[in-house]
Formats: structure tokens, sequence, C-alpha cells
């Protein structure tokens, strides 16, 4: 069984992650928030509570031939304690990116 999920608050980011934001945010940021368009790589699938043994990072090929990971996270609970928790976390991951 998984560890079970730390539930958040509307907090601020520093609170949710354990560190502060960058006071300059790095170039790839600077680069990000000039793009018309951007890509939101997510995916979604629910299990029984118990079926699930092992998550691992999946692994994105990028055009430039590089790679790039993207951390898995796990949310448990009813279905309105996990749209609820989802909905923070979105907000809580946009919070990385206010210059977008």
């Amino acid at each position: 069984m998984l560890p079970p999920t730390r539930r958040l608050n509307r907090a601020p980011v520093a609170a949710l992650f354990g560190r502060e934001r960058p006071a300059r945010a790095p170039r790839f940021f600077s680069i990000m928030a000039s793009m018309a368009n951007l890509t939101l790589i997510y995916g979604m699938r629910l299990l029984p509570e118990g079926e699930v043994t092992e998550i691992t990072d999946a692994t994105l090929k990028l055009a430039n031939g590089n790679q790039a990971h993207v951390t898995m996270h796990t949310i448990e609970g009813s279905r309105q304690e996990i749209e609820d928790q989802l909905k923070r976390s979105l907000d809580a991951f946009f919070d990385f990116y206010p210059e977008i």
C-alpha cells in the first residue's frame, strides 16, 4: 500500500513543497513565459486502494533529442477528496510559474 497522501490546504508554495521559490526564475522559465502555447503533460488512472505497489517517473522524449522526466503523484480518498486535492495541486503547480 502506498503511503497516505498529505492533505494540503491553500497555502503558499513554500509551505506546500518545503522550499522557497528562487528569487529569480531560471532561464527555462523566462523562455517558457515568452511562448505563445505550452504543453501540459499529465496522466490519470483510478485503481482500487492497495492495488498499486510501485510508481516510477515517466520519461519524455523531446524534439531536440533530449529526455525529460515527469514525477508521478498519487492521491487517495473518496471521489470528492480526490477532486478537491487535484484542484489544490493544480493551483500550487501554477504558483511555480507566475510569469505565465
